[in-house]
């Protein structure tokens, strides 16, 4: 369902009901009026209309299982189910328009119910709380939103490797506190990132399956006394089994904080990928051309292509971070079992969710429109000494020197290099022998870019042969996690 349909139910044709509805919903307890600003603080109907879908979900499987238990009358249920279906109906073609004064998505779908069935739709709360009702909701749609990044950063790392396949042999420099340290392969650096989101992945599918239990049936903290059915309830909505206490099932926000923390994970590694494309697309790098499409323009210099795209990317992380403590400080001392603190935690997961879908949605497209200059990477690759380590290995295998000593003299000879205003491979074979006597033409070799990289053949370096064998390893394991997350049993019956 799109929920762009939901949200302009807000502005949509109205359902009739309005403030009898409300009056309603403050039971007999009351005889004023809820005043305004409670009823302007209290409403979260403004962004919990993105639960519609689930809320309904749970309701006809609460309502199934109280028919298949003789708690209600099979006629009570087919009206409650038929008249849900309306409801559903209503609320994704926007012809039905969601009332502030109902506070909540909950209470406007039972309300709008009420129109349309009469008396029966009272029967729907029936062994149920607001409480277990919208910790199932939250969860079912953290659940499908978890799924929705897990099929779009298995995007984004399909992106990396095919990149990385393409590029398996492409020379650059590799960094570290950026600056230039050894050369490594452009495919090499792309798999580095596949790496990050595929453990963002696992993160996610993790997140997912603790969140698999059910809350529907707790009730308000205490569970209920109607005989119910919790393990029917919790099949037919695609969860493992119910929670197992009621206090904890309508306090539980963990399931929550879960997804932030991994959306906070994720966004960091979006940054680091969008700072290293912002750099190396800078005219002093030149090592990518961003794709002409996710650029900006400048309003007062025309010769300006900025990198808008990736900047918002690294910026954004900010405000994902920002979601992940708001939920902390909210449950950090909440009691048990529910207070209405925990009405504040939809808005964070929501607000993480968009960004982060948006984001990797972005970074797929700068990834596959990327123009590599693999001239000018090669060029850069060999700058700043960075196979000197290199020369200190061929010592320490071929003379049999301790390596601190080889770094020692490798380290004269880069500060007599430095001094003639040349590289390391510039120096003459009697100059090298001045600081080590066995060394020979072999050591001269070793100090190509070139040779470098393809002697780095260790599991998980840098040469040629063994990014291609990780590209195909991880491509494989992308796969496996994706089988993972399609075997994962979430999928809601149909009734």
């Amino acid at each position: 369902m799109e929920e762009k349909a939901i949200q302009e139910m807000t502005t949509g044709a109205t359902n009739g009901s309005g403030q009898e509805n409300a009056g309603r919903f403050r039971g007999g307890r009351y005889e004023q009026a809820a005043a305004s600003i409670l009823e302007r603080i209290n409403a979260s109907i403004g962004f919990d209309h993105r639960l519609a879908k689930q809320d309904i979900a749970g309701s006809v499987a609460h309502v199934t299982m109280l028919g298949r238990q003789g708690i209600l009358a099979d006629a009570d249920v087919e009206r409650i189910q038929g008249g849900l279906d309306q409801v559903l109906d209503e609320i994704i073609s926007g012809r039905t328009k969601l009332l502030p004064e109902l506070e909540d998505i909950h209470m406007n779908v039972e309300a709008r119910l009420s129109d349309l069935i009469g008396p029966s739709a009272g029967r729907l709360h029936t062994a149920r709380s607001r409480n277990d009702q919208v910790a199932t909701d939250f969860k079912l749609w953290t659940r499908e939103a978890s799924e929705t990044i897990d099929v779009a950063l298995s995007e984004l790392v399909l992106a990396l490797v095919d990149k990385a396949d393409r590029h398996a042999d492409t020379l650059m420099p590799g960094f570290t506190h950026l600056q230039c340290a050894q050369p490594v392969t452009f495919g090499h650096h792309c798999l580095a990132y596949a790496e990050m989101f595929m453990r963002d992945r696992d993160r996610y599918l993790q997140g997912a399956r603790r969140l698999n239990e059910c809350p529907l049936g707790a009730a308000a903290l205490a569970g209920t006394s109607f005989p119910i059915d919790r393990d029917m309830t919790a099949r037919l909505l695609g969860f493992d089994r119910p929670t197992a206490n009621s206090l904890d099932s309508v306090s539980d926000r963990d399931f929550a904080l879960d997804f932030l923390a991994t959306s906070a994970i994720a966004a960091s590694h979006l940054s680091r990928l969008a700072e290293e494309l912002v750099i190396w697309s800078s005219a002093q790098f030149r090592f990518v051309t961003m794709p002409e499409e996710l650029t900006a323009g400048s309003s007062i210099m025309p010769q300006k292509r900025n990198p808008d795209a990736a900047e918002l990317v690294r910026a954004k992380s900010g405000r994902i971070y920002g979601n992940l403590m708001t939920l902390l400080t909210v449950l950090k001392g909440l009691p048990l079992a529910y207070g209405k603190d925990l009405q504040e935690d939809k808005e964070p997961v929501f607000d993480s969710f968009d960004s982060l879908a948006l984001c990797i949605e972005v970074m797929t497209a700068l990834v596959r429109g990327l123009e590599v200059n693999s001239r000018v990477m090669k060029q850069a690759a060999g700058d700043q000494h960075s196979t000197a380590t290199d020369l200190a290995d061929w010592m320490v295998r071929t003379l049999d020197m301790p390596f601190r000593e080889a770094h020692g003299i490798v380290g004269q000879l880069v500060r007599l290099a430095d001094q003639r205003g040349c590289g390391l491979a510039d120096l003459s074979l009697d100059t090298l022998r001045d600081f080590a006597a066995g060394i020979n033409e072999e050591a001269q070799a070793v100090l190509t870019a070139q040779y470098s990289v393809e002697s780095r053949k260790s599991m998980g370096g840098t040469a040629p042969a063994q990014v291609q064998v990780a590209a195909n390893s991880a491509r494989q394991r992308n796969a496996a996690l994706d089988e993972s997350a399609r075997a994962r049993p979430s999928n809601m019956e149909n009734r």
